[in-house]
């Protein structure tokens, strides 16, 4: 196993994880979840509270917070995200490739490993960057980046080696490939939970040898904790507060020399499973192993565009618009047309909201736009990366105009998808609101630049669609601030925040255009 080979093996596990639809929804899943662990303290909860008084929302309080909370989810879902990989290798037929190359048992099982734990490792690092955008809305003290990372580390690093190295036992061992692992990993993940009682108080004094094989590291940070504030009245997550009682303020460190020795031992022991892993791994061999067959793995969306695939039928009339519309119109329009055929549930909602948008109660729009904004997003995330995906790229690039034209009429295809989905709401608004009429399509129009300028360069519809649904969600949540309210649907927008999203159209817009160009340059010097 040389270094070359080692790299290669790994970084091929972790653009196969990457790649996957799976990972943009885990990771928007978690960014989500570590929202949801930081409650505004106007609404009367707080993340911690120790003896009933609030503790400050400092990078010390929230780096632990969402840690061990973290550690409860991830150290449980980690494992189920992890595993299967073999299983996809039996199934598409290439473990039978990889039984024949001289890579051993041991290397490649552990690079699978090592990329495993490097795949949940993004998944934490995406919730460290929630984590550090939430502190900037709600957090009462600097960002202090050490003690974030010092944190993460020691609780979660170990909780992913851990995952990992189970997810490769048990998908090299036969008898645990199927629901019976699943089952035995969770009664696993339980067991960790109940460390927690075991080894109270561990930290002020003689350590337990059970605080070792605390992988998700929950009940080493709650003894922790327990340890420093003396008291057993505390509570992590949600947890109302008496307002009248002085907030308290957690130290900048709170990880003591004993404890990261635990926790680094703890980190060498959650790679034990891959010894039993190597010598029970079948290695595709079917006399071992069950070959299953190979079935096609579709998603919620896919059965939901099948279900709904009648409304396609509603891209006919505009297929036949653009044939009759001469030049760049007729060529929009067939944009428009082939994002509605290929996703039915684009025609259902070009059917439904704009009827809702004009029946509704003017108290209703704001909800109403908000849901229509994320379908939306979801629609064109796409647009700019189809010839793309259908390898027609050459073919649509060589028409009139070339690349730059086509960049433009998938803008353009962009902008009109929304403007059909949105401009009743922004006429409704244009006359008593007319900022918040405005702050609707300024926001189209700079978002659907974003979204083809993103597609254009990473070559994948998942960069723009996993901002754009963090940034929707964080602009639901932090209601009052009027530079994130793009659309108008909180109703805060003002001229600057609209003068703004006119800038980046502008900016993604030009960008956009003159990308092409510049890199055929660059290929031809």
């Amino acid at each position: 196993m040389t270094f070359h080979l080692i790299c290669t093996l790994v970084l091929n596990e972790i653009r196969l994880r990457m790649r996957r639809l799976s990972t943009v929804v885990t990771m928007l899943a978690v960014i989500v979840l570590a929202w949801m662990m930081i409650p505004d303290p106007r609404t009367g909860d707080t993340l911690m509270a120790i003896n009933h008084a609030r503790v400050l929302y400092t990078s010390s309080t929230m780096a632990l917070g969402s840690a061990s909370l973290a550690s409860l989810l991830l150290g449980l879902a980690g494992f189920y995200l992890v595993r299967g990989r073999i299983a996809e290798d039996l199934r598409s037929g290439s473990g039978s490739v990889i039984a024949a190359t001289p890579v051993s048992n041991a290397g490649f099982l552990c690079c699978r490993a090592l990329g495993g734990t490097l795949y949940l490792l993004t998944l934490i690092l995406a919730l460290l960057g929630a984590m550090l955008v939430c502190h900037l809305l709600r957090g009462e003290a600097p960002i202090e980046l050490g003690i974030y990372l010092q944190t993460y580390v020691l609780l979660l690093v170990p909780m992913a080696l851990f995952c990992a190295s189970c997810a490769i036992l048990f998908d090299s061992f036969s008898p645990l490939m199927g629901k019976a692992g699943d089952v035995i990993f969770f009664f696993i993940w339980i067991g960790q939970l109940v460390l927690m009682a075991k080894i109270d108080g561990s930290v002020a004094g003689r350590i337990d040898p059970a605080m070792y094989f605390d992988f998700i590291g929950l009940a080493t940070a709650m003894a922790n904790l327990k340890a420093y504030v003396d008291t057993t009245h505390f509570s992590l997550g949600t947890a109302s507060f008496d307002p009248a009682l002085t907030a308290i303020a957690l130290p900048a460190s709170l990880w003591s020399l004993k404890v990261m020795t635990i926790r680094a031992i703890s980190a060498l022991l959650a790679i034990m499973p891959l010894v039993p892993a190597i010598m029970l791994f079948h290695r595709f061999s079917p006399d071992r192993v069950r070959m299953a067959r190979a079935r096609q793995r579709r998603s919620p969306l896919a059965y939901l565009n099948q279900w709904l695939r009648p409304f396609a039928r509603l891209a006919q009339p505009l297929f036949s618009l653009a044939q009759a519309l001469p030049g760049m119109t007729g060529q929009l329009v067939a944009e428009m047309a082939l994002t509605v055929a290929s996703a039915p549930v684009a025609g259902l909602a070009l059917l439904l909201i704009p009827v809702l948008s004009l029946l509704l109660p003017a108290t209703s729009l704001p909800g109403l736009l908000t849901l229509t904004v994320a379908i939306w997003g979801i629609l064109i995330s796409d647009i700019s990366t189809r010839d793309e995906q259908t390898t027609t790229a050459d073919m649509t690039g060589s028409a009139a105009g070339g690349a730059s034209l086509a960049y433009i009429r998938h803008l353009a295809a962009s902008a009109g998808i929304g403007f059909m989905l949105t401009g009743v709401i922004a006429l409704r608004w244009l006359v008593h609101e007319p900022v918040r009429a405005a702050a609707v399509i300024t926001g189209i129009i700079s978002f659907s630049a974003v979204a083809n300028l993103l597609g254009r360069l990473s070559g994948t519809s998942r960069t723009f669609m996993s901002l754009f649904l963090f940034g929707l969600y964080v602009a639901v949540n932090a209601s009052h601030i009027s530079m994130i309210d793009a659309f108008g649907f909180n109703g805060v927008a003002s001229l600057q925040s609209v003068s703004m999203q006119i800038l980046i159209a502008v900016a993604a817009g030009c960008t956009g255009i003159l990308q092409q160009p510049v890199k055929t340059w660059v290929m031809g010097r």
